[in-house]
């Protein structure tokens, strides 16, 4: 594995960002009869990629710090992109900078115009933790066509019930909290979207650990997106908010992403 820390201009921030880019060695091949200098590197084409999102407090740094994700992601040969989104909720934010815009645009294409990453539908995937899982599933059932699969470990996944005009900080990111509820922020209401949209629909991996304080959100998502019928896969443990539990997860989700080796073109 390599592991790159890319700073970057970005145009939709007007600043300069960071991404950590987590890419698997090619597998050098040498030619029966031929001298070391002849090998090749193999397999070709591009490599399916994962988004990775941090939650609330953390930057891009904390899922390579806090977990084994570089282990993980070379057993299966996907490359993780780990961006840095601030305290953004990753949206446009009402008082802010439009980070919705920078990771769900310019993001995956300043990343694939750097790096050997596939950019279709079947090699792309995302997932996060807690503010991260949010961005995650916002990610996905917002751009159903571009992500064939999506994860959440503890994920704030019902925003309008979590938004509290005392927060002061939510105010700075979403505006008025009264108007969340059926927006494009809220989560419920992009799965409905999703559901009715008659096209393709992301893969859904969804955890959370019954001590968490963001238990009920994860429940509320759940028992919505199994009525709508969303092809969601949950799981829950006696865990709380914390990053041994992530950690875990993390392995289960990347296990279960739908990498076909033999399609990365």
């Amino acid at each position: 594995m390599a592991l790159i820390e890319c700073n970057f201009w970005s145009d939709t921030l007007g600043t300069h960002s960071t991404m950590l880019v987590i890419v698997p060695n090619r597998r050098y091949v040498r030619q029966p009869g031929q001298s070391g200098d002849s090998e090749r590197t193999l397999p070709e084409g591009k490599l399916p990629t994962l988004y990775l999102l941090h939650g609330l407090g953390d930057d891009h740094t904390s899922w390579l710090r806090r977990t084994r994700v570089e282990e993980y992601a070379n057993a299966v040969g996907v490359a993780v992109v780990m961006p840095n989104a601030g305290r953004s909720f990753y949206a446009n934010m009402d008082r802010g900078h439009d980070y919705w815009t920078f990771v769900g645009r310019e993001l995956p294409y300043v990343a694939q115009s750097l790096f050997p990453l596939s950019g279709r539908r079947e090699d792309c995937f995302v997932a996060g933790n807690s503010m991260g899982g949010y961005g995650a599933f916002k990610l996905a059932l917002a751009y159903p066509d571009r992500f064939a699969a999506a994860a959440s470990l503890s994920g704030v996944l019902d925003i309008a019930y979590r938004a509290d005009p005392q927060w002061r900080e939510f105010v700075n990111i979403f505006g008025d909290l009264n108007a969340l509820a059926g927006s494009p922020n809220d989560l419920l209401h992009l799965a409905d979207r999703a559901a009715a949209s008659g096209g393709p629909v992301p893969l859904l991996y969804q955890c959370c650990g019954t001590a968490d304080f963001l238990y009920e959100h994860n429940e509320r998502f759940a028992a919505h997106a199994r009525r709508l019928g969303l092809p969601l896969a949950y799981d829950e443990e006696k865990e709380s908010h914390n990053w041994a539990y992530w950690d875990r997860q993390i392995a289960r989700v990347i296990d279960w992403l739908p990498i076909d080796s033999a399609s990365t073109s």
